[in-house]
């Protein structure tokens, strides 16, 4: 399965742990959410290219906006 994601500004506790919620949809258009708690690139190559693009952030959609602070699985 591929993923098409973008973060958005939305946080959560996530059993404990801050997780960002990213939003996007699946190769075949599925939507989906995702709850990141960490982003690692590879390599030591483009840092700062790395760095400016995970500061973007969109508006979280509605659906995510309504998703509670604190979350337990």
């Amino acid at each position: 399965m591929k993923l098409i994601i973008e973060n958005t500004s939305k946080i959560v506790e996530l059993n404990g742990v801050p997780a960002r919620i990213w939003e996007g949809q699946t190769e075949s258009g599925i939507p989906v959410h995702c709850y990141i708690v960490r982003v690692a690139k590879k390599d030591d190559q483009h840092d700062e290219e790395f760095a400016r693009e995970l500061r973007k952030e969109k508006t979280p959609s509605a659906a995510v906006e309504a998703i509670p602070l604190r979350l337990i699985l």
